[in-house]
């Protein structure tokens, strides 16, 4: 299969190619630096710096997954300018591409984020729940999927993967909780209550796999495991795999001085559950919070 992804050097693209190489598949990054492509994804992934590049060439599937970090800075107006344009923008582009295409890819699979529903409180949110919030995230996320199924009008399939936070041991959101967490400094945000949907990397590779190769999958997945955790529970788990206290709560109110609007993606969350997906027949391959972790910690903890 003739793959195309963009954010192919992030955290989940590269663990793809990791996934997808060894099947023989053929895959393609379009990335803003695509010299570093073949070492950050493997030396057989091809970097081109524009989709042009590509040429009309065979494509099976496209896997959207660029996107600047959420979380990293306070949203000022030029990171909000940035974060849509890396999303909503970038898909723009991707589609106007695909659209000029004489030979257009089967699927297109792009990802969103659970932040698509808001700050959900105590609601279970399933992937046909509405908008709790329309705050600053959730109007990203939206415009993001309204952008990627247009795709659908091309005659592609589309899915939507709303993803939680992705848990790995290299990168991601947990990268940057270790330090203090090692040092036994870690502990809840706020009052630890908001409801925290995680998914182990595996099992995010897995799910975008599986969904690749089910023809009848389409439409919004939340890509989070069965069991949800209330952040004041992830950040015990957390402490525990590592043999350190996790006591030291983050208040919300130095967070909101701190972050501004930021620190609403933090100190609220979402309940959400992958009904579809279990639906569908996914098996998680990891469906508590201890054993994620403890398979990810296992050798460093």
């Amino acid at each position: 299969m003739h793959i195309l992804l963009t954010g192919g050097t992030g955290l989940i693209g590269r663990a793809l190619c990791r996934h997808w190489l060894p099947q023989g598949h053929q895959l393609t990054v379009w990335s803003r630096t695509p010299e570093r492509v073949a070492g950050l994804c493997g030396a057989a992934v091809r970097g081109i710096g524009r989709l042009e590049e590509y040429d009309d060439g065979p494509l099976d599937a496209v896997i959207n997954l660029a996107g600047a970090p959420i979380a990293d800075r306070p949203w000022t107006h030029k990171r909000k300018a940035l974060l849509w344009a890396s999303r909503v923008t970038l898909t723009e582009q991707l589609l106007a591409w695909l659209e000029a295409r004489d030979h257009r890819p089967q699927v297109l699979i792009s990802g969103s984020a659970v932040g698509w529903y808001g700050d959900g409180g105590e609601r279970e949110l399933h992937e046909d729940s509405p908008p709790v919030v329309e705050d600053f995230a959730a109007q990203l996320c939206g415009a993001w999927e309204e952008t990627a199924q247009r795709a659908g009008e091309l005659g592609m399939r589309v899915v939507l993967l709303r993803t939680g936070l992705v848990l790995a041991g290299d990168g991601g959101f947990l990268k940057r909780m270790l330090p203090p967490f090692r040092l036994g400094l870690g502990g809840p945000i706020g009052n630890g209550r908001q409801w925290m949907p995680w998914i182990h990397l595996r099992d995010e590779i897995g799910l975008i796999d599986f969904l690749l190769q089910r023809e009848d999958a389409s439409g919004p997945y939340n890509a989070c495991a069965p069991q949800p955790a209330r952040n004041k529970a992830f950040a015990r788990a957390l402490g525990r795999v590592l043999h350190r206290p996790a006591l030291l709560p983050l208040p919300g109110p130095l967070l909101r001085l701190g972050l501004g609007e930021l620190s609403g993606l933090l100190l609220g969350g979402q309940k959400a559950m992958p009904q579809r997906a279990l639906a569908a027949g996914y098996e998680f391959r990891f469906t508590d919070l201890d054993s994620a972790l403890a398979d990810l910690f296992k050798d460093t903890a």
